[in-house]
């Protein structure tokens, strides 16, 4: 049989780790170990009755079916329109700054190759979510990686960044709050980030995902609120973590109208856009947020607590995390993080992810995510708690 081995670009997007960490669950399931995942960040709980009563009517409609607007429909574009203004106080062109994804991981993936030519330069987080080194990597741009350190409060440090990088880079991609860093930014940071990109006119690209999933009163903001940002930024946000629709696949892009027709161009050539009963979802969701629905943020924010501190209770202190499903951690000096992911998984069947997976800088923490049960976060506390006692960590 011929073997058709993956191209270069490829090969340089996906993070091998993740595919090690599957092969170290499957070693633990044959050790007769039950698994608690906590690795990947998918919400273990479904949406709303409302959004899933919603999708289930349009689901029996017979003229659900046809190829949808591939920006999205009107209702869905105005809709967040709408959410924007209650939500950040930032008013928005339904026509020209909205464009309906299949998740922001869609939009973040394709934006490069819509606004970028092989060789640009692009500015990215280290640690960082994986997609953001894919997405470059499938535009045949050059990654200039901005490390994340504890020290700099995990975030980038734009005075830093050579002159000739920052004349030759086409966009800069930024995420707060952070997956898998949990970190958070002030508006005094985005001040900052507008106006180094409006010196180097280089695009913002912020990802958002996690702005409905903040704790202890903190509710982050939209980088379209700094005068001056939709010169210069387009920002992601995706219905999967904020309402429990991961599985329904539908994000959206804002912002700067060039950047989003782009985007456009390119996604009317490769897809035909999200199917219509899940943008009717999404517009559920959107609504009974802007009714004052309980967001999903007070859910975690007692998982969060409630790991943290079981957690202490067996020796592990953990800084509490102001926003995400996510706990970034830093692990004892003497092992890498792949190393003790991996044990951690085959002894106790606590399943984390290293934090290499996210970059260099990652090295030295692991990223655990509150998908699971208050129960199971409590056994795997307690499990976590044994292997560090076995260890003499």
């Amino acid at each position: 049989m011929m073997r058709i081995p993956l191209s270069q670009r490829a090969s340089r997007m996906g993070s091998a780790i993740f595919a090690e960490v599957a092969s170290w669950k499957a070693e633990a399931h044959a050790l007769g170990k039950n698994v608690i995942d906590l690795g990947i960040g998918s919400p273990d709980l479904p949406p709303s009755q409302r959004v899933r009563e919603v999708l289930d009517s349009c689901i029996r409609a017979d003229d659900s079916y046809a190829y949808p607007l591939s920006r999205g429909s009107a209702s869905f574009r105005q809709t967040v329109c709408s959410w924007y203004q209650y939500r950040f106080n930032v008013e928005l062109d339904a026509e020209r700054e909205v464009l309906a994804l299949m998740g922001s991981q869609d939009g973040l993936a394709h934006l490069p190759t819509a606004i970028a030519d092989p060789g640009d330069i692009a500015l990215i987080p280290d640690p960082g979510y994986p997609v953001y080194l894919a997405g470059i990597e499938m535009a045949g741009l050059t990654p200039y990686f901005m490390p994340l350190t504890e020290s700099g409060g995990y975030l980038p440090d734009f005075t830093s960044i050579p002159q000739d990088v920052a004349r030759r880079a086409k966009l800069m991609i930024l995420n707060y709050p952070s997956n898998p860093l949990s970190a958070i930014a002030d508006r005094s940071f985005y001040e900052d980030a507008v106006r180094f990109a409006a010196r180097w006119e280089i695009l913002i690209v912020h990802d958002a995902a996690y702005s409905e999933m903040a704790f202890d009163g903190f509710r982050p903001m939209s980088i379209l609120e700094i005068p001056g940002a939709k010169e210069v930024a387009v920002e992601f946000h995706s219905l999967s973590k904020s309402f429990h629709m991961a599985g329904c696949r539908i994000g959206f892009a804002v912002g700067n109208a060039d950047a989003v027709h782009a985007l456009q161009v390119l996604k009317a050539n490769i897809d035909y856009g999200v199917f219509q009963p899940v943008q009717e979802a999404g517009i559920t969701a959107l609504t009974e947020d802007m009714e004052g629905k309980p967001s999903v943020a007070a859910h975690y924010q007692h998982r969060r607590d409630l790991f943290i501190q079981a957690l202490a209770k067996e020796g592990w202190e953990l800084p509490m995390p102001k926003a995400t499903m996510f706990v970034w951690a830093p692990i004892p000096q003497g092992w890498t993080s792949r190393q003790i992911s991996r044990e951690m998984l085959l002894q106790t069947g606590v399943a984390v992810i290293p934090g290499d997976a996210f970059g260099k800088e990652g090295e030295g923490y692991v990223r655990m995510a509150l998908v699971q049960s208050n129960e199971q976060l409590t056994e795997a506390a307690a499990r976590i708690g044994r292997f560090v006692r076995e260890n003499r960590i």
